[in-house]
């Protein structure tokens, strides 16, 4: 018989793998990597209108902690690195396995895009053989000192899709295919170098099939999401590249890895990992809320479509809109309360004043109003403040009345 599962429920497991939720892990180095490890991957992204998101992300789990930790574990210890996983992302190296699969058949295919991939990098070889070179002769090096190393980009032949950009579209490719890897960074700068330099010798390096890493993959974006359905397990950790999932899925229901349940209310198959059936009574019986701010690239909404099934929260980010035609502001973080998402926070940090400043914030239609929630919600910010080094929080008037503390 299928375990039947209410919505509110599904949500806490959710919250709860996503270290949301519950007692937090210690917000030190080995609390990261642990972390990390339930994650899969923490997405990068350049933009820090208020803090870089994979910053923000461990923010929302451990509360306030010392980034420098993240780079001991980056560029020292070498247990993360970057690599694509749903997104450019911080991933583990002990999951290297599952990650040179993309590395051995990137631009492989006979799609339109890989054909058209093969035939610049043929046409561009040259280029490709002297950055190789320069990184091994001067590697760590940032692709400006390869660009300014008498490598113009304009003058090398463009498909036109890479106009302008031969040098940066170049360490793209070759650190898809794992030749190079960031071996550091001088602020958003990437410190390129060759990956048999970067990745540490423990590092494992069985060459899995493709079906060994769908099965790999599948269980470690179940896990990391909770519960889901076969289409939100292909949209998490190594978006989009899950070849014969249905089968794989299968196969581990077979084997009882995974077990199949309904979410009333919900549409579709949905699976819990068999390691995590025991949160079902759990979670009902020791459920530990928190107030959180996410990131707009936060694991628990990067899947938009799963983020409105589950939570019924349509999320939009509105970076690349128009000012004037913003709905709520350019880098809105949603506010997870308990189990469900009650509201958005238009911050901003001005880091050469030390000032937090709350442009706006909205509350969703069925949102609680009272003091307290206004309380837990003030004291994520002030806790968002804390970590970012503020010396103070504005607060502008845009807030719903019943919210306002001040």
């Amino acid at each position: 018989m299928i375990r039947t599962i209410s919505p509110t429920l599904a949500r806490r497991i959710a919250i709860t793998r996503q270290h949301l939720a519950g007692e937090r892990l210690p917000a030190d180095a080995d609390g990261i990597l642990a972390l990390i490890r339930d994650l899969g991957c923490i997405q990068v992204d350049p933009i820090s209108a208020v803090a870089r998101s994979h910053l923000l992300v461990l923010w929302s789990r451990l509360g306030v902690y010392d980034p420098a930790h993240v780079g001991m574990l980056l560029w020292k210890e070498r247990q993360l690195f970057e690599y694509w996983a749903h997104c450019a992302s911080i991933v583990l190296t002990e999951d290297y396995p599952i990650h040179n699969l993309l590395m051995r058949t990137h631009a492989k295919g006979n799609s339109m895009w890989s054909t058209r991939v093969r035939e610049w990098i043929k046409d561009n070889r040259m280029l490709l053989r002297k950055i190789v070179t320069k990184i091994r002769r001067d590697g760590p090096v940032p692709a400006r000192l390869i660009e300014e190393d008498g490598l113009n980009p304009r003058a090398w032949v463009s498909t036109g899709w890479t106009s302008g950009r031969n040098v940066s579209r170049m360490l793209d490719f070759l650190w898809m295919e794992g030749k190079i890897m960031v071996a550091g960074r001088s602020g958003l700068q990437k410190l390129w170098d060759l990956s048999e330099r970067v990745l540490p010798e423990w590092t494992p390096r069985e060459r899995l099939r493709e079906h060994e890493v769908v099965r790999r993959a599948a269980q470690r974006s179940l896990r990391a999401l909770g519960v889901a359905t076969p289409k939100q397990i292909e949209q998490h950790f190594i978006r989009g590249r899950y070849p014969n999932l249905t089968a794989v899925l299968a196969e581990l229901e077979s084997e009882e890895c995974i077990e199949r349940i309904q979410v009333e209310g919900r549409k579709g198959t949905w699976y819990i990992h068999a390691e995590d059936i025991d949160l079902i009574e759990r979670v009902e019986r020791e459920w530990e809320p928190r107030t959180v701010l996410l990131s707009p690239f936060d694991n628990l909404i990067c899947d938009r479509a799963r983020t409105k099934t589950l939570f019924d929260f349509q999320y939009t980010i509105e970076i690349y809109t128009p000012q004037a035609k913003r709905q709520y502001g350019y880098y809105v973080l949603p506010i997870l309360h308990g189990d469900r998402l009650i509201g958005r926070i238009d911050p901003t940090m001005n880091r050469a004043l030390g000032r937090l400043t709350i442009n706006a914030i909205y509350a969703e239609p069925d949102a609680p109003r009272d003091k307290q929630t206004a309380r837990a919600i003030a004291n994520a910010l002030e806790n968002l403040g804390a970590f970012l080094g503020a010396k103070e929080i504005v607060y502008t008037r845009r807030m719903p009345a019943r919210w306002r503390i001040r």
